[in-house]
């Protein structure tokens, strides 16, 4: 009798929890509410089913219960109750079914007036491509992805030249317009999805999936990917920012062509050696960084981190909490570098200084930090070199003292939590696998052996 009882309380839990439960759909701001009305037609088809299998499990134990002197009846075949039952199910079957294909075959039929754009998916962000003024994609191959070459574009295909590129987890997109969405990815299978939208879809290395979709609601909505793709996967976040016409224009003119990332100079390191000259007086005069300054060592590191984090201080990205006072000091001085040409010259000057180890400052136990850094090794390497596919820096042979603040600020949310600070958020979480200041000691000690 206590397993019929609680088969009953099952029931009643469970139909109570779903009708008042407040874990529900996210509001819609899409096309896609026949998404939601096919979940509705499983959640009735299961439910039903549900209720009544297990109360019908609890009237059996009750109405067979053991009593003394009854036998039980042995029927080993039944075809009047085995048609009905054959029948019932195809019909629950059918009716889940029957919604979702129609649905799906909408899904990937495109309209012919939709615009289109390019998911681009890695461990573990999002980039995207617009086609430029001739309304096509150039071509791209998985071989031509390089750091100067993300995207993988053929330069010698002219219809790509105009292509518009995003290296950056968050896509604009306009209202009530259709966007046909493609989608590719470069090393294993993600699949993107938005909540809101109501739209996932997988992509596979080696192939271009798509979907369509119309937003009907501005705002800024989470980018996720919903399939396991590595020890980074819950931090794979983007945004989609729906825009009026005319702000989505505005913004779309201000991102960079594939012509114009072609067209950009390496950097010149002798007129960068004139602008280091205000970076030398924290940072020393060969980049070796001075730990009573709080400047870190440059020299060594790689160009595009050293880029982007200069960016991210001219941006307020980095220095936007009151808490991080070095890096506030840091945002003045990296705004003396007056544009994109700047940077890359003071940049091209610091890869030609040599490299001075730095003092160990940091005392741990390099043993248990070996077992901390394997999950490190997933971004930055087996030898802590940085990987730029994964956009981590290196850090082997760099400021230990320096790393340690780092880690310490991700973990207190000092860093990371600036809504255009995609990979620091990234860093911020996967930073919170360190319990305690003595594995973060441990783990960098262990870095300063590679």
């Amino acid at each position: 009798m206590l397993i019929a009882i609680a088969l009953i309380v099952l029931v009643v839990a469970t139909v109570l929890f779903h009708f008042l439960s407040p874990w529900w759909f996210t509001p819609i701001a899409s096309n896609w509410t026949m998404v939601d009305s096919t979940v509705d037609v499983t959640f009735w088809v299961t439910g039903i089913v549900f209720v009544a299998v297990n109360l019908f499990l609890a009237w059996c134990i009750i109405r067979y219960r053991h009593r003394k002197g009854n036998r039980a009846h042995y029927e080993p075949e039944n075809k009047k109750l085995e048609w009905w039952l054959t029948g019932i199910t195809s019909v629950g079957i059918a009716a889940m079914l029957a919604p979702g294909l129609s649905v799906w075959a909408k899904f990937v039929t495109v309209p012919e007036d939709a615009s289109v754009v390019e998911v681009l998916g890695q461990q573990w962000a999002w980039a995207y491509r617009f086609p430029g003024k001739d309304g096509r994609l150039g071509a791209s191959d998985a071989n031509l992805i390089s750091v100067d070459n993300p995207f993988g574009m053929d330069p010698n295909d002219p219809v790509g030249q105009d292509d518009v590129l995003i290296q950056n987890p968050q896509l604009h997109l306009p209202i009530d317009k259709p966007v046909k969405v493609l989608l590719r990815a470069k090393d294993v299978n993600h699949q993107f999805a938005v909540p809101q939208f109501r739209v996932k879809m997988d992509m596979v290395p080696g192939m271009v999936t798509h979907f369509w979709v119309t937003p009907t609601r501005t705002g800024e909505f989470d980018v996720l990917c919903e399939q396991l793709c590595g020890v980074a996967h819950f931090a794979m976040r983007g945004r989609v920012v729906v825009d009026t016409q005319d702000d989505f224009d505005k913004w779309l003119s201000t991102q960079p062509t594939f012509q114009k990332t072609l067209a950009a100079t390496k950097g010149d390191p002798a007129a960068g050696q004139a602008l280091f000259t205000a970076c030398s007086a924290c940072h020393g005069a060969q980049a070796e960084g001075n730990r009573e300054l709080n400047a870190p060592k440059l020299s060594g590191q790689a160009d595009w981190y050293l880029m982007r984090q200069i960016h991210s201080f001219k941006d307020g990205v980095r220095g936007s909490n009151d808490q991080d006072t070095f890096a506030k000091q840091m945002i003045p001085f990296a705004s003396m570098l007056a544009d994109d040409t700047a940077v890359r010259n003071v940049v091209a000057y610091i890869k030609t200084l040599p490299e001075v180890r730095p003092a160990a400052s940091v005392v741990g136990d390099p043993v248990r930090g070996k077992k901390l850094y394997e999950t490190c090794t997933s971004c930055h390497g087996a030898n802590a070199k940085g990987v730029w596919s994964t956009n981590a820096p290196r850090l082997s042979n760099m400021s230990d003292w320096y790393m340690a603040r780092q880690l310490e600020h991700f973990r207190a949310g000092i860093r990371g939590t600036h809504p255009q600070d995609f990979h620091g958020s990234q860093m911020r979480s996967m930073a919170k696998v360190l319990a305690d200041d003595q594995a973060v000691a441990d783990v960098l000690d262990y870095i300063r052996t590679l």
